[in-house]
């Protein structure tokens, strides 16, 4: 009887142990890297109207430097 229920132990531990051992295999491919071709649209409303704000500025406060020296 002991040694029966010692087979059955070992059979069972045996069992168990084989069951709990995985094999994995992870297939890893090259990375690929490849240019990015970015296209910006820049709005250049607003540059020319400050141009044009401050242009008139500039051109008031050379009046100005005029007037003072005559």
């Amino acid at each position: 009887m002991v040694k029966q229920l010692s087979s059955i132990i070992i059979c069972t531990l045996t069992l168990a142990l084989a069951g709990c051992s995985t094999s994995h295999e992870v297939e890893v491919k090259p990375v690929e890297i490849k240019p990015i071709h970015i296209t910006i649209d820049v709005n250049v409303k607003v540059d020319k109207a400050l141009d044009d704000f401050f242009g008139d500025i500039d051109a008031a406060e050379d009046q100005l430097e005029k007037d003072k020296e005559e």
